[in-house]
């Protein structure tokens, strides 16, 4: 596990918390006191991804945002079952221990389907949703890139050896490179500093269920099936419009399944959008929160 967060302390003020997955500690940030946001990061980001929205909301909301294991300061293990499954098993955990109710889910890449696969295990407990380029749907669309990065060969040299994965998000996933400071750089960086770290950054992407043969294909089909729960919710939709990944036929599709979703596109935002556009997304957030209170 890292934890060294003296280098960038001052843009990731907040207290370390661990959960106790025994025998595997799972670390979250909780910050704030009232309704839940709960921040779900995906590949290979962590919670650092979130760290200006929780500033922005945690004197009125609860912020939380787990890394999920494998990832930020949660522990890597070398042999766990890194599936969709089991991560979501490690967030309906979470949120139980803590007593979590009446949550805003808020959702990025590999985020939406662990968290939508909260959302349809406990539908009760979720109140709003917030989509960032994510999907929780089976889908074809893959990046020639990442697909190479599914082989076992190519995946290990340039995901493990090379670091290549999380380089290239950081490359093509953000629009506006002056905002991609030395020290914003290394906090993304940071988590994934060695061969056995980036492991969990190979089996999120090697768990990509692009057929039924996968193990998580299964579960994503349920939780596809079961999104129409959730379609009179709330719903707030940002998206990235130069993303190279979750591109506008994923978008389509969110229309598609949430037909009275709140959506807003900005065009010039990459695939992390939270950092190309924060101002925008925070904005566009506040006021999505402030009309439709829980209470």
């Amino acid at each position: 596990m890292v934890n060294n967060l003296e280098s960038f302390k001052d843009i990731y003020p907040f207290d370390s918390h661990f959960f106790n997955l025994n025998p595997y500690k799972y670390h979250y940030i909780d910050e704030g006191e009232g309704e839940v946001l709960l921040f779900l990061h995906g590949n290979p980001t962590w919670s650092f991804y979130y760290r200006n929205l929780i500033q922005s909301f945690q004197n009125k909301y609860r912020c939380i945002a787990p890394d999920h294991i494998g990832c930020g300061f949660s522990d890597k293990p070398q042999n766990y079952n890194y599936t969709l499954s089991t991560h979501i098993d490690n967030l309906e955990q979470l949120v139980d221990s803590l007593g979590l109710k009446d949550i805003t889910l808020v959702m990025h890449d590999w985020g939406g389907s662990i968290g939508m696969g909260l959302a349809v295990r406990q539908p009760k407990l979720i109140k709003r949703l917030v989509l960032f380029n994510t999907a929780a749907f089976l889908s074809l669309n893959i990046p020639f890139r990442i697909e190479l990065c599914r082989k076992p060969v190519i995946g290990l040299l340039a995901i493990r050896c090379f670091n290549m994965f999380v380089g290239g998000v950081l490359r093509f996933g953000i629009k506006h490179k002056d905002i991609l400071t030395e020290q914003v750089r290394s906090g993304y960086l940071l988590p994934y500093n060695t061969f056995k770290n980036r492991i969990g950054n190979l089996r999120f992407v090697q768990d990509i269920p692009m057929n039924s043969s996968v193990q998580s294909y299964s579960v994503l089909e349920n939780i596809e099936n079961n999104l129409n729960l959730f379609s009179k919710l709330p719903i707030l939709i940002t998206w990235g419009g130069k993303d190279f990944c979750f591109n506008g036929k994923f978008l389509d599709k969110w229309r598609e399944i949430f037909p009275i979703a709140e959506i807003h596109v900005i065009d010039s935002a990459g695939h992390l959008v939270v950092e190309d556009s924060t101002k925008e997304v925070i904005e566009r957030m506040r006021v999505f929160l402030g009309e439709n209170k829980i209470y």
